[in-house]
């Protein structure tokens, strides 16, 4: 594949908004001036998934997992850096012209992206053969016209038919290139003992299952045979890209509408789905047939708190369901069910309905899961008190479900309400099985980490998909030394750097660096977020009159002293800092100083026109125009400090580099950000852009200074080491405490730059 030029890179990179793009995976709420919502990538209840618009990254500060929008979606869709800009660029129809991939280059992709090839090229065949070919419309289509399905939904769920016969697909996906192994894998063709192969889906209409992002991970395929040995349905086995414990059908065409409307509808079969959609009703998605599971529903929870649970009449269905409701109570979600009139199922019920009946339906007849669950237990009970017993048991097990104490405790009072039992019975019943369900997700857990050891160790896959576990598991973080904290920062629970296993075997050799690292982190930060600001003129002008730049003081400084970064991260981030200063920084400022110009232009043109439309005298003209004057000035100011303040944040947590890009993200991220209402009142709020003629240079001293004590110390472990030798050279040890002296100096001198301190020493 040819790789993408740096201006469309950059274009990319400056449309995508970060927003926008996680909002497609994530229910995002607004929080001051970030957002917040649960974290996709590790299993929580309560948000801890910041994002920034402002900044253009986002941050987990539980798991650590996030970044720039390309960071994102690599990491949500398991996509390298160019097809991650690729999915960006498609997503805001950004152009990138690209050569026909050839049979080489195929063979030469990972292997779950010739899966996912191999399944889209399936799917588009599927439709070709429903609409172009006389069988797919004389049976694939007029099934589902007589089943009421319309044109539309058709082609929003890619609905499809395999021919009969016994290698269409097969033959088809041979001619363009893809593999037998890519077809067998997918589940598209079996292979028989002997080696054949044959079409797994022959002659039955196909659904399509989608991932949340939008691609084809697998398919479902109905007979239309009335032969009873057939199976009516077969589905595709899992594989790299399917899971389908963690997949929901219909998530991807429902995932906006279930945000809109803050409601998720839970039925069970394609159809139902669809015809859902059809009457509007779009906020549905289905279990496609199995029963439900915990990572469907942390898929739902990541949109919205609220389920509604659709049953069709028939009594063993509803009971052999109900452990459904339990998961989704332990998963903190609001529960309530919906039970349809006799003879309906969603599919049904929709087809012989409007979509203002459809909605009515449901806002007048969904009820609370404990009244649900109440009404089809008793049905049985009647007045058999053993029964009875049974059933309050088997609500007050759901209730110790629901993780939230408050909402446990209103519930066991309208348990206590409705059946007549004192609530201190209840309560102590559901603390029992609050017990055993702890006992019982200890166990499960112990042997789900056990199995998952066994297999690591026995043969590890490094090409499967993640697991999905519990939220404090796999988050193990190493316990950071104590450290001097040189600069007052605003971000001051930022979190620490996960370096590289280069950076922790040099950790090893080197025993200083535990000390260095964090005062090189704050540095860095320094550079990244501040590096193409102006310092104040007490720092010296340029000859043409420009203020120094942050990232030139640092490099002048570290240069006098020789002195370079110890931490190879953020020595080779430096450095490249550095060139891109050199290299792309003027041709970059001139042309936002042209972009910003050309906006002010606007401004002021939009701006006169409005002043001869209000003002009706010379005074109020001559008001209006100064006041316009200002406002644009201060724009057009502002926008370029902004430009400048970003300028190495913007290309750094975009970088090629996977850990460029996840260090960067990790130094430039704030947990917390003042409120606006600091700012009222003309309230002055001092930031750290406010304090950079302090914060920098002090940067520099901490971390001159305690380089300095480690070299003072290494060099006394040397004197040291050398006269535990026999005979050891004496001229050997002048010369060694000759150099401890200079650094003993150099840290004298720095020290009158950082006040007295209290320093401990050094082990």
């Amino acid at each position: 594949m040819k790789t993408i030029d740096r201006e469309t890179v950059q274009r990319i990179i400056d449309t995508a908004d970060i927003v926008e793009v996680v909002s497609d995976f994530v229910n995002l709420r607004r929080r001051g001036a970030n957002y917040i919502g649960l974290c996709p990538f590790h299993n929580e209840r309560t948000p801890s998934f910041s994002v920034s618009r402002a900044k253009g990254i986002c941050k987990c500060f539980s798991c650590g997992k996030g970044g720039s929008p390309v960071n994102f979606i690599m990491e949500h869709e398991q996509l390298n850096y160019w097809d991650a800009l690729r999915y960006l660029a498609r997503k805001y129809n950004i152009e990138i012209q690209e050569h026909e991939v050839t049979d080489a280059e195929r063979q030469a992709m990972s292997e779950r992206q010739s899966l996912l090839d191999v399944n889209d090229f399936a799917m588009k065949h599927f439709e070709h053969n429903m609409l172009d070919t006389a069988d797919g419309r004389d049976i694939g289509l007029a099934y589902f016209r007589e089943r009421g399905i319309n044109e539309a939904m058709v082609k929003r769920f890619h609905l499809g038919y395999s021919l009969d016969r016994r290698d269409d697909l097969l033959s088809a996906a041979r001619a363009e290139g893809y593999s037998n192994d890519a077809l067998v894998k997918t589940g598209l063709c079996v292979q028989t003992d002997r080696g054949d192969l044959y079409d797994r889906f022959k002659a039955r209409v196909m659904y399509p299952v989608f991932s949340i992002s939008g691609k084809v991970v697998a398919f479902g395929g109905r007979t239309l045979r009335t032969d009873k040995t057939v199976a009516k349905y077969v589905n595709s086995p899992e594989s790299i890209i399917y899971k389908k414990n963690r997949e929901l059908y219909g998530l991807y065409q429902a995932k906006q509408a279930i945000v809109k409307k803050e409601k998720c509808i839970l039925v069970e079969g394609y159809m139902d789905v669809i015809s859902m959609h059809q009457q509007g009703v779009e906020n549905v998605v289905a279990s496609s047939g199995t029963s439900l599971t915990q990572g469907q529903i942390r898929l739902i929870h990541r949109f919205t708190e609220n389920v509604t649970v659709i049953y069709d009449s028939d009594p063993a269905g509803i009971k052999a369901s109900l452990r459904g409701i339990d998961l989704l109570l332990a998963e903190g979600l609001n529960i309530k069910v919906l039970l349809l009139p006799d003879g309906d199922d969603p599919d049904s019920f929709a087809q012989s309905h409007t979509a203002q009946e459809v909605e009515e339906y449901l806002a007048a007849n969904e009820v609370d899961f404990i009244k649900f669950k109440t009404d089809v237990l008793l049905r049985d009970a009647a007045s058999d008190p053993l029964k009875r017993s049974e059933v309050v048991s088997g609500i007050l097990l759901s209730i110790a479900h629901i993780p939230e104490e408050i909402k446990r405790n209103v519930y066991i009072q309208e348990c206590s309400m409705r059946f007549g039992i004192d609530e201190r019975t209840l309560l102590r019943q559901v603390n029992v099985f609050l017990t055993k369900l702890a006992e019982q997700n200890a166990k499960q857990y112990a042997r789900q980490s056990a199995v998952e050891s066994a297999e690591t160790e026995a043969s590890p896959d490094t090409s499967r998909a993640p697991e999905e576990k519990p939220s404090d598991a796999g988050t193990h973080t190493e316990p950071r030394p104590e450290a001097p904290d040189p600069v007052s920062s605003d971000d001051a629970s930022a979190p620490a750097l996960d370096t590289t296993v280069q950076a922790a075997v040099n950790r090893a050799a080197d025993p200083f660096a535990e000390v260095l690292e964090p005062l090189e982190r704050a540095l860095m930060r320094m550079v990244l977020k501040f590096g193409m600001l102006d310092l104040g003129e007490e720092f010296g002008l340029y000859d043409d009159g420009e203020h120094v730049k942050v990232i030139d003081y640092i490099r002048e400084d570290l240069e006098v002293d020789s002195i370079t970064f110890g931490t190879p991260l953020y020595d080779r981030m430096f450095r490249e800092a550095l060139e891109i200063r050199d290299t792309r920084w003027d041709e970059d400022y001139a042309r936002h100083l042209h972009s910003a110009r050309e906006h002010i232009s606007r401004l002021e043109n939009e701006g006169r026109e409005e002043i001869k439309r209000t003002a009706t005298t010379l005074a109020e003209i001559n008001v209006a125009e100064q006041r316009l004057r200002e406002n644009c000035e201060n724009t057009y100011r502002s926008d370029i400090q902004e430009f400048a303040q970003h300028y190495f944040e913007k290309i750094f947590i975009s970088h090629p580099d996977d850990n460029v890009r996840r260090g960067a993200s990790d130094l430039v991220v704030e947990r917390h950000q003042l409120s606006k209402i600091y700012y009222r009142h003309g309230t002055k709020i001092e930031t750290e852009i406010d304090r950079l003629d302090d914060l920098v240079p002090r940067a520099l001293v901490a971390l001159k200074y305690y380089m300095g004590r480690c070299r003072f110390h290494e060099l006394t472990q040397s004197i040291r080491e050398v006269q535990s030798r026999p005979g050891y050279d004496i001229a050997e040890i002048f010369a060694l405490m000759e150099q401890q002296k200079k650094w003993h100096d150099f840290c004298t001198r720095l020290s009158t730059q950082i006040g007295e301190r209290v320093y401990e020493p050094l082990r």
